[in-house]
């Protein structure tokens, strides 16, 4: 048991610091990214039927622009597992480049465009 723990608690922060590292798709977010063309897309694919009005798992409405907008640094930090639980949950993991769309539009003031 003494060499177990100290191998779990490697492995989690081994896992915890790769997960942060994002590959930008582009350096400093210069892409332009649009809600309608690229958030939205991509909560539709993975987020909404969990996080709709009606059926807002862990209280997540993720159906509109106000509603995410609203909980974007919530909505990134579990895309990035920052948080309690990796999302979407029991998919994979989103890629890279996807999340750095979601932080890209963030740093860009989450426009509704």
């Amino acid at each position: 048991m003494k060499i177990i723990l100290p191998i779990l608690v490697c492995t989690i922060a081994f896992f915890s610091c790769t997960r942060d590292k994002i590959t930008p798709i582009d350096s400093g977010c210069q892409t332009s990214i649009s809600f309608s063309a690229d958030v939205f897309p991509i909560m539709e694919a993975n987020c909404i039927s969990c996080h709709q009005q009606g059926n807002a798992s862990g209280g997540f409405d993720l159906s509109s622009y106000n509603a995410i907008a609203s909980n974007a640094n919530a909505v990134l930090g579990s895309m990035k597992a920052n948080s309690f639980q990796l999302m979407p949950l029991g998919g994979p993991a989103l890629p890279d480049s996807t999340i750095q769309k979601i932080a890209c539009w963030i740093e860009q003031g989450k426009q509704d465009n």
